[in-house]
């Protein structure tokens, strides 16, 4: 079955999420600590991989005004390289994998209110919420679909 991989890509850290078999529901896989492109990207493809992806929905995050801002730049390039390398990868053997641009404004805040709600102490909130990020965002593109 193919799955739908949730990204929320900041300067330090990616949250990543997965979708079940069903497309019904997102949660955390994993908060990958940034060391550099390559590496970041190389252990993307892993899950693109390990969990036969074929679609990776990246948050956006947009000015509250709907404008492209400094941080919306950035996580664009990164998915430039990130595209780049999925298509001339041998170990993705030529498979077509969309990348969609999904907007993520107030996801971060989503995730800190529902981990708050929690009473969840700041040193664990601090672990997690990129992973809860993308889980909000990945979760927000399926309810699209259906």
């Amino acid at each position: 079955m193919k799955k739908i991989m949730g990204l929320d890509v900041g300067d330090k850290t990616i949250g990543v999420a997965m979708s079940d078999g069903l497309l019904m529901t997102a949660q955390g896989r994993t908060t990958i600590i940034r060391e550099s492109i390559k590496k970041d990207i190389d252990q993307l493809i892993d899950f693109i991989i390990e969990d036969n992806v074929d679609r990776i929905v990246i948050g956006l995050p947009k000015n509250m005004n709907n404008t492209i801002g400094p941080q919306a730049e950035k996580t664009l390039d990164f998915v430039k390289k990130l595209q780049k390398k999925i298509k001339y990868s041998d170990r993705l053997e030529n498979r077509e994998i969309e990348c969609i641009m999904w907007d993520e404004r107030l996801t971060s805040v989503a995730a800190e209110r529902s981990m708050l709600e929690a009473d969840m102490s700041r040193a664990k909130r601090k672990k997690i919420i990129d992973k809860l990020a993308a889980v909000y965002i990945l979760q927000g593109y399926l309810d699209s679909i259906r």
